[in-house]
């Protein structure tokens, strides 16, 4: 028995009933020898010996381990996922564009959602508000409310129009009304651009980096600051426009290749607003060739069948009185 089980401790005889009574303990060399047998050295044979790096000990049975909790059917990212993708939204597509999607709860994007939809945007106009601007999603209702409240009653939107105000410029739902809204508000009041309801895409801009450098430029190339004030006052769209892809390149072109004073910059504005490979170029090259010239309004404004009569009209026939609509001149007396 001691060599087929080495390991079950067997009785020593130091504990035998007839040795209780000298009360006798052994030393402390003896006492290991309590559980281990001594084993012969026949007994010991290269495979009965234990690895040098595993101490021989008893062995010890341990419960098994719990199993491990199946795996759950869809994972919130996968839930965030589906629930975008029913409105008609890619969610990696917004997560490339504002991040912090990734990290946003599931209950949170549907409480915006939602939201949203209680104001009455249609499907299809809540896809395209959040596609154009991703960071509407990460902000909750509480934040949301605000900004309608200031469309409604500081910049004066009337109710019916505030989707309208919404669809146009998704990005106003992601400004704070504190630090941006309100501040280029009255920046824009203060140099007389009253009716801020027609203009509401310019309160989601920065008045710093964005409404100052416009007005410094057309200082610099020579206009008044009253001035300057007066045409963004008579045209307040021309904060939109970038100074180096629009300003400069027809500005230059105007000076340069028409040869017209700036004065009618002054009073006509929207010259920046027009395209100046699809409509400034080819109108001014023909007038060139019939030898007229027509004020910037009439040159600009008027549709291909317009503009094509008024010329015809001054390169064919006598000319127009100078009060006419239709009047042009050969010289650029404006």
């Amino acid at each position: 028995m001691r060599d087929t089980l080495p390991f079950l401790p067997q009785t020593n005889p130091l504990l035998s009933s007839h040795h209780h009574k000298h009360h006798h303990f052994p030393s402390l060399s003896r006492h290991r020898n309590l559980h281990f047998p001594t084993i012969s050295s026949k007994t010991i044979t290269p495979a009965s010996l234990p690895p040098k790096t595993h101490p021989q000990l008893p062995s010890i049975s341990h419960p098994p381990p719990p199993p491990l909790p199946p795996p759950t059917s869809r994972s919130d990212f996968q839930e965030k996922m589906l629930y975008l993708d029913s409105i008609g939204l890619d969610l990696f597509s917004l997560v490339q564009r504002h991040p912090p999607i990734i990290s946003a709860s599931l209950h949170d994007l549907k409480s915006t959602v939602e939201f949203l939809f209680s104001l009455n945007f249609t499907t299809l106009e809540l896809t395209r508000i959040l596609s154009m601007c991703p960071h509407i999603l990460t902000i909750k209702p509480s934040s949301l409310l605000p900004i309608f409240t200031f469309l409604l009653r500081e910049a004066r939107v009337n109710g019916s129009d505030l989707k309208r105000v919404i669809n146009r410029r998704p990005r106003l739902l992601a400004c704070n009304v504190e630090t941006q809204l309100r501040p280029t508000l009255y920046f824009l009041q203060s140099i007389g651009i009253s009716e801020i309801r027609r203009h509401t895409s310019l309160l989601s801009c920065s008045v710093e980096n964005k409404f100052i450098p416009r007005v410094d430029y057309f200082q610099k190339i020579g206009f008044s600051h009253r001035k300057s004030i007066s045409m963004f006052r008579r045209f307040p769209q021309l904060f939109n426009y970038s100074i180096k892809e629009n300003y400069e390149h027809k500005l230059n072109y105007f000076v340069v290749e028409m040869g017209r004073d700036l004065r009618e910059i002054k009073e006509f504005p929207q010259y920046f607003s027009f395209s100046l490979e699809n409509r400034i170029k080819p109108r001014h090259q023909i007038c060139v060739e019939k030898g007229v010239c027509f004020p910037l309004p009439a040159l600009l404004k008027t549709s291909e069948i317009e503009f094509r009569s008024r010329l015809e009209v001054c390169c064919n026939s006598t000319l127009p009185l100078k009060g006419s609509p239709l009047s042009c001149s050969k010289h650029c007396d404006i």
